[in-house]
């Protein structure tokens, strides 16, 4: 199955320009954990996470309403074409340790892929599940 299938074909991205405080909106508004970084002809330049935003903004003691975006957000980010496979982007989840895959056309954001959207499609849950469990061996429980 190739990722086009079952992407989020819809998705909202914000400028580098903007205010930290627009990307947080986003998220609140549209309960996603991280919106895609593009410029006006839609090229991804990064993306900001929930996480971006509490470390490198709360915790740093940095003014969301007039800190940009760029100056928080996460660059080098591991992109998927539409064409490639489920199996690849699940496989590339687990190394990368991420849960969200930007879908890119010749560095264009075309959609986004989620580790949910491979646990709901039934042929695709062991490659989920995989993905899930690479993702989280770092994890330590406290006792």
């Amino acid at each position: 199955m190739y990722i086009k299938d079952m992407m989020t074909h819809r998705t909202v991205s914000v400028s580098q320009d903007e205010p930290i405080t627009a990307a947080a909106r986003l998220l609140k508004r549209d309960n996603i954990g991280s919106v895609p970084v593009c410029d006006s002809k839609g090229k991804l330049q990064g993306i900001i996470t929930d996480r971006d935003i509490v470390l490198r903004c709360v915790a740093a003691g940095v003014d969301p309403d007039k800190t940009p975006i760029r100056e928080v957000m996460t660059t080098g980010v591991f992109t998927v074409a539409p064409t490639d496979t489920v199996e690849s982007a699940a496989a590339l989840m687990g190394k990368a340790q991420v849960r969200r895959l930007p879908v890119c056309e010749n560095g264009t954001l075309v959609g986004m892929l989620s580790l949910g959207d491979l646990a709901c499609c039934g042929a695709c849950n062991m490659e989920a599940s995989a993905a899930l469990t690479e993702i989280s061996s770092g994890v330590q429980r406290r006792k």
